[in-house]
């Protein structure tokens, strides 16, 4: 509740900062180390404080519905102190605009959600676990490499930098890409549903996978002056849209399902920035954080209610004994496929209406096709929960205090992308010609909805993520040992006569024919001489 509190109390700070564009910045320097500077700088900013109170909002519902979710765990405690923990180096993401200090909140989002991932601590979290872990490692590295890289400014302030390199824009990319589970770094994000329900509410609404996002919004003006990494991007961007859009119709685990559709809504997100427009990619952002936990929040309400299943199969039909989660799914179904007049329809609805005006008739297909794929799992559910028939009888009905964060959401689910279209545009900026987009997008995912929920397909290319999976497993190593016998030939072949070891020993041996008394002094003459001609001639035609 403390948490809910101090999001209300941020959101009349955030109002302040947005009715007057002031920016403050706090900086306590550190340490000067020839002539480089190392401070630890805080910004307060419209987007800072907007996005902290999002992340306040949400952790304070998860942790008020975790309450009496996780109630009967024995380390309930340890697990809200994580959870803390998270959220407080998600902040520090947000309000440090130093790449040196900014790596306080990078590195412990990672270090925190590898935690919360094995909280259950069997094989499969583990597993999970480190496919999390490890693929964060190589966003954490790019970061260092990019600290690397500004070591010339003599600072590492983002605000202060006076130019930046396309290495620097790269590394920055690729880190945000991993982050946000871009392909081809997209296989830890389901593999995170392992965590605990609420942990899955916050980790993919708006922490872990929103970093990469925010990332790329803070450095976005400096990323823009190359244009040919934002095409690359948007291209990432798409084919993650799409394939997780495939993905997601034919998968039958509840909580996968829902990961998908945050794969899908952070490849939109890339996109918008890929597009030149980062404010409505963090516009989308903010939306989308409320209505994705939202959804995550129903999830744990069903299976808590089921015994545990996350089988779509299983858990039709709760329309009859869970009505208020059922209603809050819809909620959020309808809000994740953007319908009029909901959170998603608002910045969803602009951010497909840019591609109108991008000239590339591929990107604006795909992203078509993407956005008819999202509606279509998302009413495939609702169309479960409300028409499914009844397979399994539920332990328990609804309980008040999981029903009660789901309110507090959905509520926002329904308002939020309103207030925040008055704030971020200022003005209405709808057209009816383009506004039709939506609706016959969501009519037609729709349609296929209904024909996968009366005659279910079944496809492993799809269904798993395009073999995204394959890549960060044991298999793609596996062909490595066999490969044995040809480095043992390399290593004393080829790589031995052409190493730095060989040249010495060639070297050595000239020495000692130098100092044979059988080597006359015309034959050392000739040799320094075509030496010295040689280096002579290189000399002139470079």
């Amino acid at each position: 509740m403390v948490l809910i509190f101090l999001g209300f109390t941020t959101s009349f700070i955030s109002l302040f900062f947005l009715q007057t564009g002031n920016i403050l910045v706090l900086e306590w320097e550190l340490l000067t180390i020839s002539s480089t500077s190392v401070s630890l700088p805080f910004i307060l900013d419209p987007i800072g404080i907007t996005f902290s109170t999002v992340v306040s909002l949400i952790s304070g519902s998860v942790l008020w519905f975790s309450s009496h979710y996780m109630g009967a765990d024995p380390f309930n405690e340890r697990f809200k102190l994580m959870v803390l923990i998270f959220v407080a180096s998600m902040n520090l993401l947000i309000f440090i605009p130093n790449l040196i200090c900014l790596l306080l909140g990078w590195d412990g989002l990672g270090v925190i959600s590898f935690a919360l991932v094995i909280y259950y601590q069997n094989s499969k979290s583990l597993g999970a676990g480190m496919i999390t872990a490890l693929s964060n490692r190589i966003g954490d590295l790019m970061i260092l490499v990019a600290i690397a890289l500004t070591l010339t400014q003599g600072h590492w302030n983002i605000l202060a930098m006076w130019t930046i390199s396309p290495w620097i824009s790269l590394c920055i990319i690729i880190a945000a890409m991993t982050k946000s589970a871009q392909m081809p770094f997209s296989a830890w994000l389901p593999a995170a549903m392992a965590a605990p329900t609420p942990v899955s509410a916050l980790v993919h609404s708006s922490t872990l996978v929103t970093a990469g996002v925010f990332l790329l919004i803070r450095f976005f003006y400096f990323i823009v002056q190359t244009p040919y990494l934002l095409k690359f991007l948007l291209i990432i961007a798409v084919m993650t849209c799409l394939m997780a859009g495939l993905s997601a119709n034919l998968e039958n685990d509840l909580k996968k399902i829902i990961a998908l559709s945050t794969l899908s809504q952070l490849g939109v997100m890339m996109s918008s920035i890929a597009l030149h427009l980062p404010l409505l990619a963090l516009y989308h952002l903010f939306t989308h954080a409320m209505f994705k936990a939202l959804l995550f929040l129903c999830a744990g309400s069903m299976i808590y209610s089921k015994v545990d299943t996350q089988d779509i199969r299983s858990l039709s039909g709760t329309w009859y004994t869970l009505p208020v989660t059922t209603a809050h799914l819809n909620i959020a179904n309808l809000s994740l496929c953007g319908a009029p007049f909901l959170s998603g329809f608002y910045s969803k609805d602009l951010i497909l209406e840019a591609f109108l005006s991008y000239n590339n008739l591929i990107t604006l297909i795909a992203m078509s096709i993407a956005t008819g794929l999202t509606a279509a799992y998302s009413l495939r559910l609702s169309f479960i929960a409300l028409w499914g028939k009844v397979k399994m009888p539920l332990m328990a009905l609804e309980k008040t205090k999981l029903t009660n964060p789901m309110t507090l959401l959905s509520f926002f689910g329904v308002v939020q992308g309103y207030l925040l279209h008055k704030l971020f545009l200022g003005c209405d900026a709808f057209l009816f010609t383009e506004k039709m987009m939506i609706p016959l997008m969501i009519l037609s995912g729709a349609y296929l909805g209904i024909i996968l929920f009366k005659h279910p397909k079944n496809s492993s290319f799809l269904r798993t993520m395009w073999n995204m999976p394959e890549i960060s497993s044991q298999k793609f190593i596996s062909p490595l040992p066999t490969a044995s016998p040809k480095t043992k030939s390399l290593d004393p072949g080829w790589l031995e006569v052409s190493s730095f070891s060989a040249s010495f020993k060639k070297a050595m041996t000239i020495h000692y024919a130098s100092r044979s008394p059988h080597l006359s002094t015309q034959t050392l003459v000739a040799i320094m001489s075509l030496t010295l001609y040689l280096l002579y001639m290189l000399f002139m035609h470079t």
